[in-house]
């Protein structure tokens, strides 16, 4: 799921962006500085350390060539190389020329950045990294590591990939969306109590809040500054009876909004709402800080800007993973839930309709893989409180869904056929939640490995779609739930299993995961929208992937250990999983009746809308598509 633009691609292979000048130019400006630096790091992330960022700070992707969600680059006097993980090491290969070196995260083989860092460098060297764009987590790790090998880890003032990018586009102010109690089921004045009483747990009398989905809904606010991502540039500073929000004035402008905030009204001093420019937030907590005494705290996460944090004296900071607005965010209430409920049910329709379109033209042989991504679109689109996609259409056919996060335009855009897997993930925001769902199809007769292959992928998304685990479980693990059959026969994929997802937010959304990968995951609590995506890739020939949302609901079990709840997955997608594609035989009982009682909940569910809406030839393609098996 990729929000890419401006992919370079030749006769249906990626052309390398050619990037010898611009490293020229980088490394004289590192040479040039008052104090040089012997190396650069360039973080894929903004001052928001977002994983999908506005074409401005495209940074990673100006000086490499290389346009995935997430990547490292490091350019030294002599070398320049790219870390990034296997969803994307097909891509970077493509993307990136040969002034560049793949680091493949994952593997063995590959070094830790700081660990090839030590290893090319020159004794007592510089690195240097803009302090806004990397994660105070990560400058602390790396800082070490150098420090102990006799290197210095050196925050840069100015971003030196600005200083050469001469047409870098302006940073986006659109208007915003006010999101009223219909959508939200709080208050934003209730979120300041809510996070005000965590405040008040821990003892902090400050919160900083630098994560755009966090800003947007602890204020019941949604933007467009990012693709496919509804959010917009600020940050927030909460106080016991003060709140602080850094923005663009341009986006206060709006009588909506302003009525929203109360900015023009006698608030109650607690909620009263100080607008501050967005470029102030370093010098305001600088501020902040000077006046406080040894015994009060500023409560930032850990993943915030090295810049941010660092400004907070060490024994004033109150540093955790994640903030209570994230983990908050991540416990829907029934209002969201019942919305997102509702956008999936909108959402099956137009992918129903998209199948049932697909059907029937494929078999005359003029339909592409951009012809079925702009469908599923138009689709959509006509579907109530539509607001747009919720990342960049993966529709691919063929060798072309075994690249993980591909993305068709015109030079790679393959003709879906008769006798190649096609491999579909998109989604959509609309105003009441957020979609992700991805279905593989075939239009003909599937080979017996697709279908081996694809029903071990099932067994493990039926698997892990039917856990009963202990509330409170961590996402890693249950990762292995949805790999073991495939671990079983000696396949795997290089990609998380789960990711949590935003209502009418940011498709990946923490602190919840389902990884196979170790990292602060939050406990798994009721209330949690999570997907559930196992896949299995063939390079040059096919893709799989089944990937479905989930709520994690409370399960009754027989018995109550230590009276510990229980959880268990309930579906939000309802989209028919392809029969075609499974060999029956392989599966058990239990998984037949999962995979039946899926398909009556599709026909119950979204067979009611398709009435409502009048989409009978739909009807009668659903109903043929989830007749039960045995």
């Amino acid at each position: 799921m990729i929000a890419v633009e401006n992919i370079r691609k030749n006769g249906g292979i990626m052309s390398p962006k050619v990037t010898t000048e611009l490293l020229k130019q980088l490394r004289q400006v590192m040479k040039h500085l008052s104090e040089p630096i012997q190396a650069l790091i360039v973080p894929s992330g903004d001052n928001h350390q977002s994983e999908y960022i506005a074409s401005c700070d495209c940074r990673r992707e100006f000086i490499s060539g290389f346009d995935g969600s997430a990547g490292t680059a490091i350019v030294t006097e002599e070398h320049a190389a790219m870390w990034t993980d296997g969803r994307y090491f097909l891509q970077a290969a493509q993307q990136m020329d040969k002034n560049w070196t793949l680091m493949k995260l994952g593997l063995k083989s590959t070094p830790t950045q700081e660990d090839w860092l030590i290893n090319v460098l020159p004794e007592g060297s510089k690195v240097g990294v803009d302090p806004f764009i990397i994660a105070f987590d990560q400058w602390k790790v790396l800082s070490k590591a150098l420090k102990n090998a006799g290197h210095d880890l050196v925050p840069v003032k100015a971003n030196l990939v600005d200083m050469i990018w001469k047409d870098q586009p302006c940073r986006p102010c659109k208007p915003l969306l006010v999101m009223d109690l219909s959508y939200t089921g709080m208050s934003w004045q209730e979120k300041i109590v809510q996070q005000r009483a965590k405040m008040a747990e821990r003892k902090a009398s400050w919160l900083v809040i630098t994560a755009l989905d966090e800003v947007a809904w602890l204020f019941n606010l949604r933007g467009s500054d990012i693709i496919y991502n509804p959010v917009f540039f600020a940050f927030a500073i909460i106080g016991i009876n003060t709140i602080r929000l850094f923005i663009n004035e341009k986006h206060m402008e709006e009588p909506a909004v302003r009525r929203h905030l109360q900015l023009d009204s006698n608030a109650t001093p607690d909620f009263s709402v100080q607008v501050l420019p967005y470029e102030s937030v370093l010098s305001e907590l600088r501020t902040i800080c000077s006046n406080l005494n040894s015994k009060e705290k500023v409560w930032i996460s850990s993943k915030a800007s090295h810049a941010l944090s660092e400004t907070i004296p060490k024994m004033l900071r109150l540093e955790t993973v994640y903030t209570p607005v994230c983990i908050a965010k991540s416990m829907k209430n029934p209002i969201e839930i019942e919305g997102m409920r509702q956008a999936h049910i909108k959402d099956a329709v137009a992918l129903c309709e998209l199948f049932v379109w697909l059907e029937k033209e494929v078999p005359k042989g003029n339909i592409t893989e951009l012809d079925a991504s702009d469908k599923a679109e138009k689709l959509r689109s006509q579907q109530a409180k539509f607001m747009g996609l919720s990342f960049c259409t993966i529709s691919s056919s063929g060798p072309n869904s075994a690249i993980i996060h591909y993305r068709p335009i015109p030079s790679t855009n393959r003709t879906l056929s008769l006798n190649e897997i096609f491999l579909l993930d998109s989604g959509a925001q609309y105003r009441d939640g957020t979609t992700d769902v991805t279905r593989t199809v075939h239009f003909g007769t599937p080979t017996e490995f697709e279908k081996e292959c694809f029903t071990y992928v099932l067994k493990g998304h039926i698997c892990l779609g039917s856990a009963v685990f202990p509330s409170g479980t961590k996402g890693h693990l249950i990762d292995s739930f949805a790999r073991a059959t495939l671990w079983e026969h000696g396949l795997d994929y290089l990609h998380g299993t789960g990711h949590g997802v935003g209502s009418f937010l940011n498709v990946h959304e923490g602190p919840c995961g389902i990884s196979y990968k170790t990292f602060a995951d939050e406990p798994l609590e009721a209330g949690m929208i999570l997907s559930d995506e196992p896949g299995y890739y063939e390079d040059g020939s096919f893709g799989i992937r089944i990937e479905s949302i989930f709520l994690l609901v409370p399960a009754q079990t027989k018995y109550r250990f230590l009276n510990r709840e229980s959880l268990r997955f309930q579906a939000l997608t309802l989209v028919p999983i392809q029969i075609k594609m499974v060999n029956v035989k392989q599966l058990t009982e239990k998984e037949r009746d999962w995979l039946n009682h899926y398909h009556q909940l599709c026909r119950e569910v979204i067979g009611a809308e398709l009435k409502k809406q009048g989409k009978m030839e739909t009807l009668q393609w659903l109903m043929k598509e989830t007749e039960p098996i045995s």
